[in-house]
């Protein structure tokens, strides 16, 4: 029998017995994530399945971050009834502020080579960084988590990703990221597994992987998994209290295909609406005006990308006039690492409007909605129409330097084309 993918080897330890690409399996779940969008309901579904207590508290993790802080008397009330359901149930809370469920999990040591998580929320695939299999299931699976502390999960095939060489000067995760996209298309993976390889994975650094991984889902992918190595090592060591469980491929593992990506030929793209597949080169759009720049998110709110983004700043100056720049650190530890930098000094002496650490902007239910008609340019990871809360907005994607970039030309430009004078 041929050998197996990182996901059949970690689905098949969990589920206890050999399983394949295709087979239905029922597995124990490591950690499960739900957040304010998605605990009310699996609550609701949990006391329909006769629940009392939760099988397993200490698998569970709840993160208030979708209204933080609450937007209406409403999600305050929501936000109220999961406090005290997680007090009741004995359940780990991170309360408004504490920043995005998947950068916690990942932060605080969760995420682990070799587990399983699943999170009510479709970028838990983000935690594949870490050598472990992570996918989003929706509130009715979290229930069932609740319930019995177990999943169940078709084995995804998996699609091998071979990245070679590096990334160029002024070119970052964020455009591996849409490259992918635009190759696989918005559906070009779905339900099978991104199992990234090849030399050019040592160029990456882990917060880079996150980046990559993070948007494996607007791929349709299932999930996606780095391996382990030093890169996964150093940011884990510290934080997981557990780095035996690291698993790699067989060389006879089957694949549905291959992809080999030299990642010196990749060049800075934006994204441009409503879909993240509709990808561009940054010169393109150099006429396109922009009224609004976003900073943040489960992609691209983390202290590395901040100072990307400021390092664009110090040499070409400050954003535009009429342009509003939104900060929205991932966590309020990456918050406190700009604070005790300066950079978020920094940021608030360009103009920049400090948004608590959570998903609000980015998913449009709380913190900066743009007007009507803007043209905003962001570091998060969906474009589509109303996704930060105005239909009437167009959105586009980019890493933070171009962000940055744009910011100070008041429309979409790349260093690379402030550099040549062209703001």
């Amino acid at each position: 029998m041929s050998g197996k993918t990182l996901s059949e080897k970690i689905l098949s330890a969990k589920a206890g017995r050999d399983v394949r690409a295709g087979d239905v399996v029922i597995c124990e779940v490591d950690y499960a994530l739900g957040t304010d969008g998605s605990i009310p309901m699996a609550i609701d579904y949990f006391a329909a399945m006769d629940g009392a207590r939760v099988h397993a508290p200490h698998k569970l993790l709840f993160a208030l971050d979708h209204y933080a802080p609450a937007p209406s008397p409403k999600a305050a009330l929501l936000q109220a009834g999961i406090r005290r359901f997680a007090k009741e149930q004995g359940i780990r809370l991170f309360d408004i502020g504490e920043g995005i469920g998947h950068q916690l999990v990942v932060e605080q040591g969760f995420a682990a080579p070799g587990r399983l998580l699943v999170g009510a929320d479709s970028h838990s695939v983000m935690y594949g960084a870490a050598n472990c299999f992570a996918t989003g299931i929706g509130s009715s699976d979290l229930a069932g988590v609740m319930k019995t502390g177990k999943v169940w999960l078709k084995v995804p095939a998996s699609i091998r990703v071979n990245l070679h060489g590096r990334l160029g000067q002024g070119v970052y995760p964020k455009d591996l990221a849409l490259y992918l996209a635009q190759l696989l298309g918005n559906d070009g993976a779905t339900y099978e597994t991104l199992e990234f390889g090849g030399d050019g994975v040592q160029s990456l650094d882990f917060e880079d992987r996150l980046v990559v991984a993070n948007m494996s889902v607007e791929f349709g992918a299932k999930n996606a998994i780095f391996p382990y190595d030093e890169a996964c090592r150093c940011y884990l060591e510290g934080r997981a209290d557990d780095l035996s469980g690291a698993v790699s491929a067989d060389p006879d593992a089957i694949y549905s295909r291959t992809l080999d990506i030299d990642l010196a030929t990749l060049e800075p793209f934006v994204a441009v609406p409503h879909a993240v597949s509709n990808n561009v080169r940054v010169g393109s759009l150099e006429t396109t005006s922009v009224q609004m720049v976003f900073l943040g998110t489960c992609t691209g709110g983390r202290t590395k990308d901040f100072r990307q983004a400021l390092n664009v700043f110090r040499e070409f100056g400050a954003p535009a006039e009429g342009v509003q720049l939104v900060v929205t650190p991932a966590s309020r530890e990456v918050l406190l690492e700009l604070t005790r930098g300066g950079e978020l000094a920094e940021l608030i002496s360009l103009g920049a409007v400090i948004v608590t650490p959570g998903c609000g902007a980015c998913c449009g239910t709380s913190g900066a909605i743009p007007e009507d008609g803007a043209n905003v340019i962001s570091t998060a990871n969906r474009n589509f129409k109303g996704r930060m809360g105005n239909p009437s907005a167009q959105i586009f994607l980019a890493s933070p330097e171009v962000c940055a970039a744009s910011a100070i030309a008041g429309r979409i430009a790349s260093p690379r084309m402030l550099a040549a004078g062209d703001h």
